[in-house]
């Protein structure tokens, strides 16, 4: 019962040796690169040692222990002991490599999601005025108090500071303080246009459900600063947002002059932060058709609701 005990010992003793030879000193210098022939002929002579070694534990445990005098010889089970070593070593490098390989997956994974990350917090970090906020709370306290519309219209702008300071930091916001900070700019917009401008908001009652914060407000923008300036008849935007299914859509259209030189949306740092932001969270999961004509203008966006 012992020698049987003894030959499982020898022989896993050698096993382990050859394989954690393999794995922790000839794989790492063959994957390096700089030196092939002494790894090579690390692991021949590895693979050499074992089957000798083996060899002669089997000689004597077969041989002279148990009386067969055909195993006697040296060399009777070499074959029988490289297959043997082979086998194993092949199965644990494959289970070393399979291992390192999804480690290495998993580490490029995390590389890619903490370059999205950074990236996105990056194009979020170039609309944040900080400084401005300072500066709108002194102004505010400088105006007289008697000009209520001019307070009221400096706390607009003051409450969408906050919002994009102190509400933006996650990664997503509540779809009722995005459509909010949407009516403020909307509002702050219509004091600036005349009569002959016609603002339509069709904002329905949008709740339950979170966006990706300050994603819709360069659209607008954009309408608002597009916009065309006739004279003679009505100048448009029109500005839609709804919930369909598990989809969210946008519509927005402005009228724009022919002679307008400025394409809209190759135009400003926010159209195409925002291009890029939707093509980091969607990938090809959203929707943006852009309508460019000599009269109008209108953008047309889709991304689904997680």
């Amino acid at each position: 019962m012992w020698q049987f005990l003894l030959e499982l010992i020898v022989r896993n003793v050698l096993l382990a040796g050859v394989i954690y030879l393999a794995l922790w000193r000839i794989i790492p210098q063959f994957t390096s690169g700089k030196r092939i022939f002494q790894p090579l002929l690390l692991l021949l002579g590895s693979l050499a040692a074992y089957v000798l070694l083996k060899n002669l534990h089997d000689v004597y445990l077969y041989g002279y222990v148990i009386g067969d005098q055909e195993r006697q010889a040296f060399f009777n089970n070499s074959l029988y002991n490289f297959s043997i070593v082979l086998f194993y070593l092949a199965f644990a490098c494959a289970l070393h490599l399979s291992k390192q390989w999804f480690l290495q997956r998993e580490l490029i994974r995390k590389i890619k999601l903490e370059k999205v990350n950074t990236e996105l917090q990056y194009l979020r970090a170039q609309i944040n005025p900080h400084f401005l906020f300072n500066s709108i709370n002194t102004i505010y306290f400088q105006i007289d108090k008697q000009n209520e519309a001019a307070r009221e219209t400096l706390g607009k702008f003051s409450e969408m500071l906050r919002y994009q300071l102190y509400e933006c930091n996650g990664s997503t916001i509540e779809i009722e303080k995005e459509v909010n900070y949407l009516k403020n700019y909307v509002a702050l917009q219509q004091l600036r246009k005349g009569e002959n401008y016609s603002i339509d908001v069709n904002m329905q009652e949008l709740t339950g459900f979170n966006i990706p914060p300050l994603l819709l407000i360069p659209f607008v923008e954009n309408a608002f600063k597009h916009v065309s300036t006739f004279q003679d008849k009505k100048n448009e935007i029109r500005i839609s947002l709804s919930k369909v299914n598990n989809a969210f859509k946008m519509d927005v259209f402005n009228t724009r002059d022919e002679k307008q030189t400025t394409i809209p949306e190759s135009s400003g740092i926010g159209m195409k932060n925002v291009v890029r932001r939707l093509e980091l969270l969607f990938g090809d999961n959203f929707k943006l058709k852009i309508q460019n004509s000599k009269n109008n203008y209108s953008v047309n966006l889709e991304f689904p609701l997680r």
